[in-house]
């Protein structure tokens, strides 16, 4: 356990390692935590943010991504986003972008905004992973703010919105500039490195095949019946558009976001190494944290 530098004030303690949730000060219903290296010294150091599926498992992917996070002094942001907001029985209000006059769009936004007021983070262009509900937000914000991403990892995602402005939304991007009062920039979106992945054994189907549900939109059908089959659709769709992916097939996984993580860490790896050419090598061991 490493102990605050004396005359530091204790809570700094706190700001370091795996952090205590916040409150968003954008709305304090939702909430976020970090994990910041005790070794932290850059000025500007990458923001990887990932964003959790319907089971709201932020702290696993957080604490999954400490050694990542270690060797390339990269700060983990991990949002929040609680089911039960105003519907108690919503599980999937930020999957869609807005739900009810909540943008969760500007949420994020607002929160790393929030971050680097506090912490040493390059916040201009972050890189963001979403696995499952989770790379349906995703890849839905790729497509509003591509001028804020350094990359995006789009992970298994049981519906898709294509990029095809002839389908509705959320089944393609039909309406969004009325829904978003943003238009979709494409030649933005072509900058952004993109990074698809899925597990090569993810194909059970009933969660994703549930017509009449909140989540339902009759067409979904017509992307693929399994999330492998949905995710390469999605890849159809984007290359269609001029955007290269790398698509990533994880041998001998199902629906498991951790299980495909060392392949979104190398993807996000490289793209770091790029954008920081000085990014450590050698980064110091982590004392061993006293869990609270």
């Amino acid at each position: 356990m490493t102990t605050p530098a004396p005359g530091a004030p204790t809570s700094a303690f706190h700001l370091r390692g795996g952090t205590p949730f916040f409150a968003s000060q954008y709305d304090p219903r939702l909430h976020y935590s970090l994990y910041v290296p005790r070794s932290l010294r850059d000025t500007a150091a990458p923001l990887v943010v990932v964003q959790h599926g319907t089971g709201r498992t932020a702290v696993s992917y957080r604490d999954a991504l400490r050694t990542f996070a270690d060797a390339n002094d990269a700060v983990i942001l991990t949002p929040m986003f609680p089911a039960g907001l105003i519907d108690p029985d919503d599980l999937h209000n930020f999957k869609f972008i807005e739900y009810r006059g909540i943008r969760f769009d500007h949420a994020l936004l607002s929160i790393v905004d929030e971050v680097a007021e506090r912490f040493p983070v390059s916040a201009e262009r972050f890189y963001l992973h979403g696995f499952s509900g989770g790379g349906q937000f995703a890849h839905r914000f790729y497509y509003l703010h591509p001028d804020r991403l350094a990359g995006v990892s789009i992970g298994a995602p049981g519906r898709i919105t294509e990029l095809d402005d002839t389908l509705p939304w959320w089944l393609g991007t039909a309406g969004m500039e009325e829904i978003f009062q943003t238009r979709i920039d494409h030649d933005a979106l072509r900058r952004v490195p993109v990074h698809m992945v899925v597990g090569a054994d993810d194909t059970e189907t009933w969660e994703i095949n549930n017509p009449g549900e909140s989540n339902w939109m009759d067409g979904v059908e017509k992307t693929g019946t399994t999330r492998i089959e949905r995710l390469r659709t999605l890849e159809r769709s984007l290359t269609a558009q001029g955007i290269q992916v790398t698509f990533d097939l994880v041998p001998d996984v199902g629906h498991r976001g951790v299980l495909v993580l060392p392949a979104v860490e190398s993807f996000f790896a490289d793209l770091i190494r790029r954008h920081r050419p000085t990014t450590r090598t050698d980064p110091s061991p982590t004392p061993e944290e006293n869990p609270r």
